[in-house]
């Protein structure tokens, strides 16, 4: 086991502890094996590959026939976003950890281009929050493919992150705001090793699964039986995201006066 397993197991380990492990497995066999790049505890783990996934996600016709694209905000999948701008979509990526009272950034391929501002320095996310328009949810298009950062995946669908639950909570906030709906492709980018059997990941209601997984050497698509949640099950937030997102209890508040 890697010497970081026993000392950081997760930023928010102790939600369910059957997933905790299933992360330090995962984290660990990433390390072990020398896929990973930089670190990966707590994290959405970056791996060598990764260029070759998002190479591999643009190939697919619900690629090359979004317009618009949401991607997670993660190390993985900046070659995503690269390529989401390199092919001219509207690119919308959450504030990492949805930690400002802004949710989102915007990145308008031809914005950038006339601004000079090269790609390549806006797809991480450290360019995206400098060069990206801050928008509120109110304000974004409606998205053709949805690009979710995971820790582990399972072939029929399941998926976990690394256990603060902000992807869950933004597909919920998409679909109370009719930004996506159940024929939108909820996508992920991950190494083989993130691949694990079906029965380690148990869904909930308030779980969103997966309709494609892409690896550098596979497209598996799930044909996943778990259905997609309606909307945020506000009953399952924590309260430390109430505390740690600014926006959180006003959104809440706009949404259930609906």
């Amino acid at each position: 086991m890697s010497k970081n397993a026993d000392n950081n197991q997760g930023r928010w380990e102790g939600r369910n502890s059957a997933k905790d492990e299933l992360r330090v497995e995962v984290w660990t066999a990433l390390e072990n094996q020398g896929a990973s790049i930089g670190a990966v505890f707590s994290h959405i783990p970056n791996f060598e590959g990764a260029d070759q996934a998002a190479a591999r996600l643009a190939e697919l016709s619900i690629w090359k026939n979004a317009k618009v694209v949401k991607c997670n905000p993660d190390a993985p999948q900046i070659p995503v976003r690269l390529r989401a701008l390199q092919d001219g979509k509207l690119l919308y990526a959450p504030v990492p950890e949805l930690a400002k009272d802004y949710p989102f950034l915007e990145l308008d391929p031809e914005d950038l281009k006339k601004r000079g501002i090269a790609f390549e320095s806006a797809a991480p996310i450290e360019g995206a929050l400098k060069h990206g328009r801050r928008v509120q949810f109110q304000e974004m298009k409606p998205f053709d493919i949805a690009v979710v950062g995971c820790v582990a995946v399972t072939r029929i669908g399941g998926r976990t992150g690394k256990g603060g639950g902000f992807a869950d909570l933004e597909l919920g906030i998409f679909r109370e705001m009719s930004l996506i709906d159940s024929g939108t492709p909820i996508v992920t980018t991950v190494h083989s090793l993130q691949v694990v059997d079906d029965e380690r990941v148990t869904m909930a209601a308030h779980d969103t699964p997966l309709n494609w997984i892409i690896t550098p050497g596979e497209v598996i698509e799930t044909n996943t039986a778990y259905a997609q949640p309606d909307g945020v099950y506000w009953g399952n937030i924590q309260e430390d995201q109430f505390r740690d997102i600014p926006f959180l209890k006003t959104l809440r508040e706009q949404l259930t006066r609906k």
